[in-house]
């Protein structure tokens, strides 16, 4: 037995930290790789090579590549109570500033766009983290509530939309403008898209 096989297989107090340890390790070399490589060229191997473990524990802890991409990029945006009136009226400013602090501090949410602009898993797993954490919060504000998937996609266009051009394709005047002029421009969409009666 070689030596990164030993740190799930101990019994003992200490086993569960190595563990823990060992899922950690892969799940940063997987999104790195997935971010870099994108779904389709990163491998196992590659992966369990970047940790520094066999390849085998990568299947043992998740079974197959489609498994490991589910949980590395499993990401909650921790989405503010936007419910209250008085957030409510300042949603639009609210959401752009808390995506702005997601896109510029989580590389994994940067990685699952990376690989759902190219690749149907990629896709599928951004569209489920949209319809189940962005469709509750349009719930929460819109006027019409048969409208609430049309105004969470309208919302996603533009947030997505600015997240690509600014941290994944790095187009020089999206990269070139401060977070106050991204709010000064995009908030009133936003909070147009959510909250504005129907047109």
């Amino acid at each position: 037995m070689n030596g990164s096989e030993t740190l799930s297989s101990g019994a003992g107090a200490g086993a569960p930290r190595r563990s823990d340890a060992t899922r950690g390790a892969i799940l940063a070399a997987a999104r790195e790789r997935f971010a870099t490589d994108g779904y389709e060229r990163a491998t196992i191997r590659a992966i369990a090579k970047d940790a520094n473990i066999d390849p085998s524990m990568v299947m043992r802890y998740y079974g197959n590549k489609e498994g490991l991409f589910a949980a590395a990029v499993a990401i909650d945006l921790r989405l503010p109570d936007v419910s209250n009136a008085d957030r409510r009226q300042d949603v639009g400013r609210i959401l752009v500033e808390h995506f702005l602090d997601m896109w510029e501090n989580n590389e994994v949410l940067t990685a699952l766009l990376r690989v759902g602009v190219t690749n149907q898993a990629g896709a599928e797993r951004m569209q489920k983290i949209l319809r189940e954490q962005l469709l509750p919060v349009a719930r929460q504000v819109c006027p019409d509530p048969e409208q609430v998937p049309a105004r969470a996609a309208l919302m996603a266009s533009q947030l997505l939309g600015l997240a690509l051009t600014r941290y994944v394709l790095r187009i020089p005047p999206a990269m070139g403008l401060t977070r106050a002029e991204i709010v000064a421009w995009l908030a009133p969409t936003i909070q147009r898209y959510l909250t504005a009666p129907s047109p």
